[in-house]
């Protein structure tokens, strides 16, 4: 399976640009949706229209939560008593949901995470909870692949990574195209995961071997 590191970004990439920026108000929040809604075509002050600002900016708080959080402090805490267990740890089936960059529309999937440890392994909720972060966020896919296997081998060290992401995408099945039934796989493969051949279709075979990839250099 090829690798995908197009679009990679630093993995601990601080908190984006929110860190940075003055964060607008939750009345300039409702106001721009309002906009919307009359851009749209419709009275944002009918009936069914004048709690949607204040509950699509709430909603925008939950799907973009992952811009407050710090992936890095996920993985701090870990266990280095494992009885010297060094065989590959794989998480498999998270339930994946983002949204796309270029149109703001959900992304839905699945991913799946292994690992060779070298003497710390980390809670398997905390991979579960560093794919959340990554994902709520304004993502391209192949980005959200690269950052999650990024920040697993910067802060815990293995000897390897492998991240294989399986989603379809709310853009092309609702919107342009409209192709439905169409999922975008993708990987990124670190360390022996990328070097040795045997692992990395060990990973694959664990996880199911998804059907295709996304090309990367």
């Amino acid at each position: 399976m090829d690798t995908a590191v197009v679009g990679s970004r630093p993995p601990a990439s601080i908190l984006t640009d929110a860190g940075r920026r003055q964060r607008p108000s939750q009345t300039e929040a409702e106001a721009a949706v309002r906009t919307l809604i009359e851009w749209a075509g419709d009275d944002p002050d009918r009936e069914g229209l004048i709690g949607t600002p204040e509950r699509v900016a709430r909603a925008y708080e939950e799907f973009f939560a992952g811009y407050h959080e710090d992936p890095v402090a996920l993985l701090a805490t870990t266990f280095e008593e494992t009885a010297a267990y060094d065989e590959m740890i794989v998480l498999r089936d998270i339930r994946l949901e983002s949204h796309c960059e270029h149109h703001i529309v959900p992304i839905l999937g699945k991913a799946h995470i292994g690992y060779l440890p070298a003497g710390r392994v980390v809670g398997i909720s905390k991979l579960a909870r560093l794919v959340e972060v990554f994902a709520k966020r304004m993502q391209i896919q192949e980005a959200l692949t690269s950052q999650i296997a990024d920040t697993i081998q910067e802060v815990l060290g293995p000897r390897g990574v492998g991240v294989v992401i399986e989603a379809a995408h709310q853009c092309m099945t609702t919107r342009g195209i409209r192709k439905s039934g169409v999922s975008m796989v993708t990987s990124r493969m670190l360390g022996s995961f990328r070097a040795d051949p045997t692992t990395r279709q060990e990973f694959l075979a664990m996880i199911g071997s998804p059907r295709s990839s996304s090309n990367g250099s």
